[in-house]
């Protein structure tokens, strides 16, 4: 399996201008995976975090030469990045398996350059939980905003694997490398994009250079940030109802204006998942394939439901 799935790992190193002479220096190192080649061009997939902020990005492949490579776009939603190098400086492409057909207990291994100084590593483990939700701050304000749904694993996961493969006992790509609980008191909790997920938005990325990031049109605020006397008095939320997040302003000509909704509404299930707060309805959001999704909402103490049409973060419908 390694000896299948390593030739298509490389080392990403990120070069961003420092000083006043603005001299680019090597500004952090992560990992990636040459996922295609065509024609002229070869694509690698790595994470945002890894690239964010670089003026100019090289890999190294797996026998130690280098390439400048173009940066296609990246989501800091996803931490996912796509990027373009000569394809006559590739060697071998990797072979995309299936998430979805993950089993906990199953062996998976971690290939990448852990600390920026091991590169070609390759770490061990199993499939801890096939679909964990972990709340992750995207924007970088010090509170989460998204429920990352990842793969679980106790491989060792380092500074530097991000953006490497996670690979099945066939060799086969089964997640990106991303993220690791790193507390003195936690041992083996990894996490990895499942390639599931993450192949339709790297094709939007290496397409169109952005992910379209679907949107309701309305400001928020949760249930949860509200003293019990403003709620029943101002919203006239039930006491029974001790969950949700608040409509604070709907933007004119948006689908939540079309469907109706109006600012005081407090919506409380999404397509039948309730909402504790608006990461629950911003990770279904993301997670709806088709274009309408169903809210449940309390307006002056009555629970109502409407469907909503999905938009993109620019406003255009999906």
């Amino acid at each position: 399996a390694v000896a299948t799935a390593q030739p298509a790992v490389v080392t990403v190193n990120n070069f961003a201008a420092s000083g006043l002479s603005n001299e680019s220096v090597e500004a952090g190192v992560g990992s990636g995976v040459i996922y295609k080649k065509d024609g002229d061009s070869a694509y690698i997939v790595t994470n945002h975090h890894v690239v964010n902020g670089a003026d100019r990005l090289t890999v190294t492949f797996n026998d130690g030469s280098t390439a400048d490579a173009k940066l296609m776009g990246s989501d800091a939603t996803y931490d996912l990045a796509v990027l373009e190098v000569d394809a006559d400086k590739v060697s071998s492409v990797i072979t995309i398996g299936k998430s979805s057909e993950l089993k906990p207990g199953q062996t998976v291994i971690a290939i990448g350059n852990p600390l920026g100084q091991f590169e070609n590593s390759v770490t061990r483990g199993v499939v801890s939980s096939t679909s964990r939700l972990v709340p992750v701050d995207t924007d970088e304000n010090g509170q989460a905003d998204f429920n990352a749904e990842v793969i679980q694993t106790d491989a060792a996961i380092n500074p530097g694997n991000s953006g490497g493969a996670l690979i099945n006992e066939s060799g086969q790509l089964i997640g990106i490398n991303s993220m690791k609980i790193a507390t003195e008191s936690v041992e083996g909790v990894g996490f990895s994009i499942p390639v599931d997920i993450a192949l339709p938005l790297i094709n939007q990325i290496e397409q169109t250079g952005e992910v379209n990031h679907p949107s309701l049109g309305v400001s928020l605020r949760d249930v949860s940030e509200f003293p019990p006397g403003y709620l029943t008095e101002q919203i006239n939320l039930p006491e029974s109802v001790t969950a949700g997040t608040i409509i604070v302003e709907v933007q004119a000509n948006s689908s939540a204006a079309r469907a109706g909704l109006e600012a005081r509404d407090v919506i409380v299930k999404i397509n039948d998942q309730a909402v504790s707060s608006f990461i629950d309805l911003r990770s279904e959001l993301i997670r709806d394939t088709d274009g309408t999704v169903t809210i449940e909402y309390v307006r002056d103490g009555k629970t109502e439901t409407v469907d909503v049409e999905i938009q993109n973060a620019n406003g255009d419908a999906l």
